[in-house]
């Protein structure tokens, strides 16, 4: 019997050996098979194969290479890879499908499969509302397609100086051989574009966990997780560096250091690159996650561009650049995506961004962000609540006492004032409340985060760290 709670709401993931591992990979893949041939509607569908480098890895990989060629696919593997190597494989050549044996940013205990299916130019990552309920009916219910004869393989090369080739002929940087940079990947798959990227420039890189090594000696690969940039931090501070950038498991996600050490706000990633596209795109449509909006409003506004809003969630945000034709996409935790991508994730894409306007404003760092930065954010907060019904409640209240601010229920509720806004929404996995505040000045904000804070802690919530 396979465990049915590794099938998640954007992506399969569980904890290897005992969720997920050789035994259960045969009938995962058949229902995964089985799912897109029925919604491509042919057997021969062609699907890309990677890869990261978790201990366990190619021996999943090896079982869902030969699945797929005895289901009847045309196997296309590019063997070790980042996955958005495998978002621009399966677009730059129009495949059917791709699949990537990968958690992410997921400690070392765990594995997982991402699957993407392409239609036209949009990529559609499958999750509970695009098909994973019924790979799940597949596989609970040994619904699968018959092993038939037709099944090919091949290996795919150079699939990483490719995505390099476009990247830079559509972002040029200009000279950035001065800047010193900081990377840490965590020993994880960023260790593979970074190295092809900066070796195709001067710039100094100073690599910190270069290494591939699935067991994550150093840390966990999760840049949203603080405590992570530490060492990058102190590494840039050390080194007189430029810029630190850190980079998740499987290299869909990226996080900036500013010269001074300092973290900066995922939003203000966006607002920066916002305002490159939008300089060569006029009245393009940027999109933004609920949490954060104001920087990115003010300079899409100022630009003459259209600003939209999304749910968290990556496959959620893909899905809705491909919906709404935006060019541009950013959310507060460290995923970029792009129109010229499917609406997937490109991080290196991300890094010529930024390093463009380092060099090009010859300014440290802090001194940019300072210039487009019009709102100071609150960092997150999360409250564990006695019982997910306590959150209603709480909402309720919330939306009682801040009835005059301007309401918006995208994903739980943000209430907005002219000079300060508040999003606060519930985990889908866990009883607990997300608090999200920002405004004109760090007073402002400090002050409307303790009130609201008191106000979730008078229903018996606690702070989840």
């Amino acid at each position: 019997m396979i465990d049915t709670s590794i099938f998640k709401a954007y992506d399969i993931r569980g904890i290897y050996p005992t969720q997920i591992n050789e035994e259960c990979m045969e009938d995962i893949i058949r229902g995964i098979y089985t799912f897109l041939s029925k919604s491509i509607k042919r057997r021969d569908i062609s699907i890309v194969i990677g890869h990261d480098m978790r201990l366990s890895s190619p021996s999943l990989h090896k079982i869902a290479v030969e699945v797929l060629q005895k289901s009847g696919a045309q196997v296309i593997d590019i063997g070790l890879a980042a996955t958005p190597s495998v978002y621009f494989t399966i677009k730059k050549y129009s495949y059917d499908a791709a699949i990537q044996i990968s958690a992410s940013h997921n400690p070392k205990e765990y594995n997982g499969i991402k699957i993407v299916r392409r239609d036209g130019d949009a990529l559609t990552k499958i999750g509970k509302q695009t098909g994973m309920d019924e790979i799940v009916k597949n596989v609970t219910s040994n619904s699968f397609a018959e092993f038939v004869d037709g099944g090919s393989y091949k290996k795919l090369e150079n699939i990483l100086e490719l995505e390099l080739d476009e990247a830079i002929t559509a972002i040029p940087t200009g000279n950035i051989d001065k800047l010193n940079v900081v990377v840490d990947p965590a020993n994880a798959m960023g260790i593979l574009p970074v190295k092809e990227l900066f070796g195709r420039f001067n710039a100094n890189l100073i690599e910190i966990n270069f290494e591939l090594d699935g067991t994550f000696p150093v840390h966990q690969a999760d840049p949203l997780q603080h405590s992570t940039l530490v060492g990058l931090q102190k590494t840039v501070l050390d080194q007189k560096a430029d810029l630190g950038i850190a980079i998740d498991g499987d290299a869909d996600r990226a996080m900036f250091i500013d010269e001074k050490g300092e973290i900066i706000p995922a939003t203000l990633i966006t607002t920066l690159i916002a305002s490159e596209i939008l300089k060569e795109n006029p009245g393009a449509r940027i999109l933004v996650d609920i949490r954060y909006i104001r920087n990115v409003e003010e300079m899409v506004t100022k630009l003459g561009g259209v600003v939209g809003y999304t749910n968290i969630g990556h496959a959620l945000i893909t899905k809705q650049v491909n919906d709404e034709g935006a060019i541009f996409a950013g959310e507060s935790s460290g995923h970029y995506y792009f129109q010229s991508m499917g609406g997937c994730e490109s991080t290196v894409r991300v890094i010529l961004y930024v390093l463009r306007v380092l060099a090009r404003e010859n300014k440290p760092m802090s001194e940019i962000m300072k210039l487009i930065q019009k709102s100071i954010e609150s960092g997150e907060y999360n409250f564990k609540l006695k019982s997910a019904s306590d959150k209603e409640t709480i909402v309720n209240k919330l939306k009682e006492l801040y009835k005059d601010g301007e309401l918006n229920e995208l994903d739980g509720i943000a209430i907005s004032y002219p000079s300060w806004r508040f999003s606060v929404r519930s985990s889908n996995t866990e009883p607990l409340l997300r608090l999200n505040v920002e405004g004109d000045t760090k007073e402002i904000v400090d002050e409307q985060t303790h009130k609201i804070r008191e106000i979730i802690l008078g229903f018996g919530a606690v702070v989840h760290v």
